[in-house]
Order: structure tokens, then C-alpha cells, then sequence
């Protein structure tokens, strides 16, 4: 299920079913829609569900990655194919929780900042700028904002580091207690 993440009143969730040939079914407006109206669903921030009319399964997940592929696909990509490898080794690798859950809390972020830039801006972009000189402005604050977040990532990885750190020094003086082959025990001398 898909969440608005401004704090609205609560909104009904939309189900969309997906049939066998394909074809979205919105149960809301009792109609076939496509994917780009369901991408126009997560801009609008309604809350809805996709699901396969003849299981019932959750299909969400995967027809919003079916969008990011479009997305992906045509104009400029989000995503480096490098930033796409390194993502995809995540996969099966003992910190793939951690990744997903660094990149939504990141995520989150970096739509926080842009709320509150809009929110802030909005009387100021009313009152003194028209529509060009606010598209200069927004472009203009582009590297300024990535340069935060440069920041900002550099500071994650030190954190990142430093908890690291913390945790080998932690395991070894659990472990420490437990003669390992290999390893002489406490106070003593290896066995010959």
C-alpha cells in the first residue's frame, strides 16, 4: 500500500486490480487505466494497492518498479549504471536490510528538504518572482542543495565507519572469552 507522507486526513485506499491480459482495473473511477495514470496516483500522493484480480496478491511493489523502469528508460535516468550494480549486489548480502532501509530514510530526507523549501519559498516566489525568475532561482539552488548532500553523506559514512569500529571492538571482547582453534588460550602459550 502506497502512503501519502503529508499528514492529510486519511484517505480510502484505491484498489486497482490487475487482470491476466494485463490490464489495470481501477475499482475507484470503474475503469482500465494505464501505468502512467498510476504514476500520476504517487504524485498526487493517494494512497493506493494494486492487486492480481484472480489471487489477490499484493502486486504494488512490482508495477512501481515497472514505473522506475520507464522512468529509467526514457530522459535522463536517476540512477548511473553503476549505482544500479551497486544496488543490485546488495541483494543476498547481509546488509540488504540496512540498504533498504538507508535509502528510504534518505529518501524521506530529501522530500522533507523539499517540502520545506517549497513551503518556505512559496511566499516569496508569490510576492516578488515571476515564473522565470523562479526557474532560475530553483536552478541556481541545485548545486548548493547537492553540496548539502554531499556533505551530509560524508557525515553518514563516518557515523557508519565509527559504528563499525564499535561493533568489531564489541564482538571481539565477547568472543575473547572463547579459546578458538588457532588461538593460544587466554594467558597461555599455543599448543604445539
Amino acid at each position: 500500500m502506497i502512503m501519502a507522507r503529508h499528514t492529510h486526513p486519511p484517505q480510502a485506499e484505491r484498489l486497482i486490480k490487475k487482470y491476466p491480459n494485463r490490464r489495470l482495473y481501477d475499482t475507484q473511477s470503474s475503469a482500465y487505466i494505464t501505468l502512467a495514470d498510476i504514476k500520476q496516483l504517487v504524485l498526487d500522493n493517494a494512497v493506493f494497492k494494486v492487486v492480481d484480480a484472480k489471487t489477490g496478491d499484493d502486486l504494488t511493489r512490482s508495477i512501481l518498479l515497472q514505473i522506475i523502469l520507464e522512468e529509467e528508460s526514457g530522459g535522463v535516468p536517476m540512477f548511473s549504471a553503476e549505482a544500479l550494480a551497486q544496488i543490485i549486489r546488495f541483494y543476498g548480502h547481509a546488509m540488504q536490510g540496512v540498504m533498504g532501509t538507508f535509502l528510504e530514510k534518505n529518501i524521506q530526507v530529501l522530500m522533507d528538504i523539499q517540502d520545506r523549501m517549497a513551503e518556505q519559498s512559496q511566499g516569496l516566489y508569490q510576492q516578488h518572482f515571476g515564473p522565470e525568475a523562479w526557474a532560475q532561482l530553483m536552478s541556481m539552488q541545485t548545486p548548493a542543495l547537492q553540496n548539502m548532500m554531499n556533505n551530509y553523506i560524508e557525515q553518514s559514512r563516518g557515523l557508519f565507519v565509527q559504528m563499525q569500529d564499535q561493533m568489531q571492538d564489541q564482538t571481539r571482547t565477547m568472543f575473547s572469552a572463547f579459546p578458538f582453534a588457532g588461538q593460544p588460550p587466554e594467558g597461555g602459550k599455543k599448543k604445539k
